[in-house]
């Protein structure tokens, strides 16, 4: 089975320790922090097998990144590791072509080959920024799921249509009378089918997943094999402190982004919001003895310290208070070059776009409210172009965190200011 290749990315423990306590249960130590844990007893029962275990998660690659909702099943299996098990990390590259409908009120766009492969090749090197590389097998479901007609209907024959429509997304949209694509019917029975091909024994997903990993159990019993346990994990709210953590939504934290992004995002999260980002980020109740503020602080050091090191941590603490207690900039500030063609001024969506790595629709929007600033002074909104005078050497502030040094440059790659 495939493995990931090694490559430098930093590998984080779980942060919860090594195991159960010594004398306690694996299994209570394993399911302590889960939603749903079924059929009841059937874990516990596998458990007192004593062989290694074929733990499974399957992602499907819709975008590029892996974010710190993500993260909270991540870690589950990755306690699941550190208990002597095998994670079974199935790149759902297949799937990804019809998306997963659960919680969803429509369907969702296709994806083009190229950004799935994109983002699979993404989705592998930073899972192991959470789970151990020697203990994991990388699976992409397009190996087994190029189905003949033959197969396909044998699997068809292991779910009935009732089943399929009872979940509640799905139920949902027919009272609506929001379209359901056909293809999205056979979701399920995909990843199911996934559960076969790799003889789990334990799959994990978010509660939205349940349905879906109930009726991979119907699947592995049509096909002969023992039906694997289920368990569901929590969804962690955003940095909203509302919705789950989705790219899609803005309001996440990926778990690569650089030290000062997830510091500083972190300390954006509303207080209501902390109580379950320790619970769930942590395994840690709330400290009660600290204000809000403080808590927030000691989230960040710790979620930055999990992924880039206590060192890390302590720079981007110190950054952040340059920056947004003392008013000063940052220490170092990344140098940009802009090409000036000629003298006529600089379209800042343009310029923004290639200095931040953002669309220009994002640029606008900032510039719209208020996000953009050039050596600490706010960019008036409605103002789109600027002379190459007035940015040159400069400092461009977007949002609260982001820098950049322009250096304005001719056609030639002379400095023109």
């Amino acid at each position: 089975m495939a493995q990931m290749e090694a490559s430098g990315a930093r590998t984080a423990s779980s942060g919860r320790g090594d195991g159960p306590p010594p004398g306690g249960s694996a299994a209570a130590w394993l399911t302590r922090n889960a939603i749903d844990v079924l059929p009841e007893g059937e874990l516990e029962r596998k458990l007192a097998q004593g062989r290694r275990l074929r733990i499974k998660l399957g992602i499907d690659p819709t975008a590029p990144d892996i974010h710190l909702g993500h993260s909270v099943v991540l870690t589950k299996l990755r306690e699941f590791q550190e208990s002597g098990h095998v994670v079974v990390l199935i790149v759902g590259d297949f799937t990804a072509r019809i998306g997963d409908p659960s919680g969803r009120s429509e369907t969702r766009p296709v994806l083009s080959l190229e950004e799935i492969e994109h983002n699979a090749l993404t989705y592998q090197e930073q899972a192991f920024t959470i789970l151990d590389r020697e203990g994991t097998e990388i699976r992409h479901n397009s190996e087994w799921l190029d189905l003949g007609m033959k197969e396909f209907f044998r699997l068809a024959r292991s779910m009935t249509v009732s089943q399929v429509i009872e979940r509640d997304d799905f139920s949902k949209r027919l009272r609506e009378g929001t379209p359901i694509a056909l293809v999205e019917l056979f979701y399920p029975l995909l990843q199911g089918y996934d559960s076969v091909a790799v003889g789990a024994d334990v799959e994990l997903g978010g509660t939205d997943q349940k349905f879906n990993l109930l009726r991979a159990r119907d699947i592995q019993r049509a096909y002969g094999q023992p039906e694997q346990s289920v368990m569901t994990m929590p969804i962690l709210p955003g940095t909203d402190g509302v919705r789950r953590m989705s790219k899609s939504l803005r309001n996440y934290i990926g778990v690569t982004e650089p030290p000062a992004e997830i510091y500083g995002k972190t300390l954006s999260i509303p207080d209501s919001a902390l109580e379950v980002w320790y619970r769930l980020l942590l395994d840690s109740p709330l400290p009660s003895e600290l204000p809000p503020r403080d808590a927030k602080r000691a989230l960040a050091r710790a979620l930055v310290s999990r992924f880039h090191g206590a060192d890390a941590a302590e720079e981007a603490e110190r950054g952040f208070d340059r920056v947004h207690i003392e008013g000063r900039l940052p220490d170092t500030v990344p140098d940009f070059e802009w090409v000036q063609p000629d003298s006529s001024p600089v379209h800042l969506p343009a310029l923004l776009a290639a200095a931040f790595g953002i669309t220009t629709s994002e640029a606008r929007r900032n510039l719209a409210q208020g996000a953009v600033r050039v050596d600490g002074t706010r960019v008036s909104d409605g103002r789109l172009d600027v002379s190459a005078a007035e940015l040159a050497d400069k400092v461009i502030q977007l949002g609260r965190r982001r820098f950049v040094r322009v250096r304005i440059v001719s056609a030639s790659g002379e400095a023109e200011l």
